[in-house]
């Protein structure tokens, strides 16, 4: 299990927490692989995007209106976090169904 994140975001640090044997990579430092954000894209679609973050609020109109994988992909802090992949399976935030279905797992 992988969660792709910011080792800064509280979030993420609670993942971590929760998680046993995950795997952490921090989106600023190693970016996201192209398959594993494509997957995400697919799976998740403008979720994955996190319009909330300091990053967004950093970008011109003209950054915010360019299609939303080479966005994430150019500014991986974009990502709303945690991403949490297991094999085909991805979880995106750490919300109560997101707790439970992992607990479960």
């Amino acid at each position: 299990m992988i969660l792709y994140g910011l080792k800064t975001c509280d979030t993420c640090r609670k993942a971590r927490k929760a998680l046993v044997d995950v795997d952490f990579v921090d989106v600023r430092e190693d970016g996201v692989p192209v398959n594993v954000l494509g997957g995400a894209f697919s799976r998740f679609g403008e979720k994955l995007l996190n319009k909330r973050s300091t990053t967004w609020k950093n970008l011109s109109d003209s950054q915010r209106s360019e299609e939303v994988l080479p966005l994430l992909q150019a500014h991986p802090t974009l990502m709303k976090r945690p991403l949490i992949v297991s094999g085909d399976s991805m979880w995106l935030g750490w919300d109560k169904s997101v707790q439970a279905e992992l607990s479960d797992a």
